[in-house]
């Protein structure tokens, strides 16, 4: 469990497409094996410290043949934002993708001081 040591709590959310391949042809929807997609988040204003980020699909576009094989998270998370990662792997074939992010972390206050 995360202890949150502060006065203010900051909560932020988002709904990002994070690819669509479906019209250009992209790997994500031709191709084969591991594959992954990354998408860069900035939080209107920086965390006092890294927040806890929850990543959920919003949206998935996918082929109807091969077994649907995906996972979704956040990464590189820090006070200033974080990184959205799809990947998918084997014969699954994925059209376009849209991730909901739900950010949670202390925030500093008027009180606090940067000594």
């Amino acid at each position: 469990m995360k202890e949150l040591h502060t006065t203010v709590l900051g909560l932020e959310q988002g709904d990002d497409e994070i690819f669509s391949d479906f019209a250009t042809g992209g790997e994500m929807w031709t191709g084969d094996g591991d594959r992954e997609r990354r998408k860069q988040v900035t939080f209107s204003r920086p965390f006092k410290e890294a927040p806890n980020v929850h990543v959920s699909l919003s949206m998935i576009d996918l082929h109807s043949g091969p077994n649907f094989r995906a996972e979704v998270t956040a990464e590189n998370i820090e006070r200033e934002g974080f990184e959205l990662v799809f990947r998918t792997w084997m014969d699954t074939r994925v059209a376009r993708a849209r991730l909901n992010w739900l950010a949670i972390g202390g925030l500093a206050g008027e009180d606090d001081w940067d000594v």
